[in-house]
């Protein structure tokens, strides 16, 4: 049976799809409202999808958030990118997931932010994210600095994800691989 749109709801997308080839011409589609600060930082995003309400924070003296092709993402996704941010092609996104490579300071080694500080008082301390392709990444996901998500790895919803995960992995809660996928079989295997 298919999508049926409103009257309204035609009328806005007509709207974000002009504006996305006039703000975004490399995009597929916008919808609108989208946050952009620091828009020059931003690169890439050859055949992009988003939802409403996607909220871009960017450094914007460098390109620090790179979308690779072919890249989808839902409803009210943040990205912070203050240092380097990378996310591959063909990824797709749910809604509500926040993906950022900067924290409000430091809390480990030598100079750690002290908890007597107002956490807006802290430093910014930035670091890197990098999404590799064709990675799914489920709704209210949390992607922080030192991230480094392998081609085609399943993160599922409301995960956590703060270190290095292998090509080809499913992962659930904070850096937790349950699964990854078995090129002699054809399918997921559970990891032991």
């Amino acid at each position: 049976m298919g999508n049926k749109y409103s009257v309204s709801e035609f009328i806005n997308n007509i709207y974000a799809f002009v504006m996305t080839k006039i703000t975004m011409s490399g995009a597929r589609f916008v919808r609108r409202p989208i946050y952009i600060r620091g828009k020059e930082s931003l690169c890439g995003c050859k055949n992009l999808t988003t939802g409403r309400f996607c909220r871009f924070d960017l450094q914007g003296k460098k390109k620090t958030l790179h979308i690779g092709d072919n890249c989808e993402m839902g409803d009210m996704t943040h990205i912070v990118a203050h240092n380097h941010v990378e996310i591959g092609d063909d990824v797709l996104i749910a809604s509500k997931c926040f993906i950022s490579d900067t924290n409000h300071g430091k809390y480990d080694g030598e100079e750690q932010d002290s908890f007597e500080t107002k956490p807006n008082d802290r430093r910014l301390i930035s670091g890197k994210v990098k999404i590799g392709n064709r990675v799914w990444i489920g709704e209210n996901a949390i992607i922080l600095s030192g991230a480094d998500i392998g081609d085609g790895c399943i993160i599922g919803a409301n995960s956590v994800v703060t270190k290095k995960i292998p090509e080809g992995s499913m992962l659930v809660g904070s850096n937790r691989i349950i699964k990854h996928w078995d090129s002699n079989t054809n399918k997921w295997e559970r990891v032991q």
